[in-house]
């Protein structure tokens, strides 16, 4: 992380803290709700199969920047499927750039070619070993390691969201994100149990048992994008909701958080790791901030 990156997200940090601000500073960009995949725990995918339109996504992208934004993420669907007026999604982390977030990621699927070295962080979804991977997201799991192995850069981050279908697999996807090339850490969630997908979701005790394995992991240097400090919290489902330094944009409306804020009781079952962390954070929890400055110098 460049150290002018550093010392604007300390500056934003402190003044969150002592005046108890509310101002983002993560936004999401929803390009598309369209998807190859139908993935067993996915609730968003093709409601509408619309790309939005290039124009659309850029006025989005400044509506976030306005509002103080500077990390920022391009989410689906499928980010790669994104396509408008000769641009694609590298297009867009480029001119994201251009317009001046600092950090810019992308969240994929991992089927297509991965050609996007201007991104900070590719989210690449990986839901266990061959078999549970494979249950939860199709026949697509030796697809996605040939384009990791094919990948222009080494700024993939795997991102697991953690199930009753592969929740014994923590260990597999862990090890995979050390000993693979071009993949820098493993993230995890857990599944936020929409009304169609209220199975899959962990009891408390699922949850505190995957957190000793990611613990587990951590002691044995497997680069994992987490904070255990904030376990107990995501375990119990004891941390803050929503978060208000967060916003998502989708067809031109923000949501505060997250797309789960407009399911009524999803918040108080929410799964997101990075939710609990950035809320307790900006809420001034001294182990999560010294955690967090150490995990993100190391892995962005």
């Amino acid at each position: 992380m460049k150290a002018g990156t550093f010392l604007h997200f300390a500056s934003f940090g402190i003044r969150t803290v002592l005046f108890r601000k509310k101002d983002p500073i993560l936004g999401t960009v929803i390009v598309t709700d369209k998807c190859n995949l139908k993935c067993k725990h996915c609730s968003v995918n093709n409601i509408t199969a619309i790309i939005h339109p290039y124009e659309q996504v850029k006025r989005e992208m400044k509506i976030l920047y306005d509002m103080g934004v500077r990390i920022l993420f391009f989410c689906g669907g499928e980010t790669f499927l994104w396509k408008d007026s000769g641009k694609t999604i590298r297009d867009l982390v480029i001119e994201a750039k251009q317009m001046g977030f600092l950090i810019v990621n992308v969240v994929t699927n991992g089927t297509f070619p991965i050609d996007l070295p201007e991104a900070d962080l590719i989210l690449l979804s990986m839901d266990g070993d061959r078999e549970r991977h494979n249950a939860v997201r199709g026949d697509t799991y030796d697809t996605i390691f040939e384009n990791i192995e094919n990948a222009t850069s080494d700024n993939i981050c795997f991102y697991m969201a953690v199930n009753r279908i592969n929740k014994d697999a923590v260990k597999d996807v862990c090890y995979a994100a050390r000993d693979t090339k071009n993949v820098r850490a493993v993230s995890f969630n857990f599944h936020t149990p929409y009304p169609d997908t209220k199975e899959l979701a962990l009891s408390v005790e699922e949850k505190r048992e995957c957190c000793e394995v990611i613990k587990q992991m951590m002691k044995e240097k497997v680069p994992v994008f987490n904070l255990k400090s904030a376990f107990p919290y995501i375990i119990n489902n004891t941390f803050p909701t929503p978060c208000y330094q967060c916003l998502v944009i989708e067809d031109g409306k923000v949501s505060t958080c997250g797309r789960c804020i407009d399911v009524p009781g999803l918040c108080e079952q929410c799964g997101y790791f990075f939710v609990a962390e950035y809320t307790l954070l900006f809420r001034g929890n001294l182990k999560v901030i010294c955690e967090m400055m150490k995990t993100y110098l190391k892995y962005i």
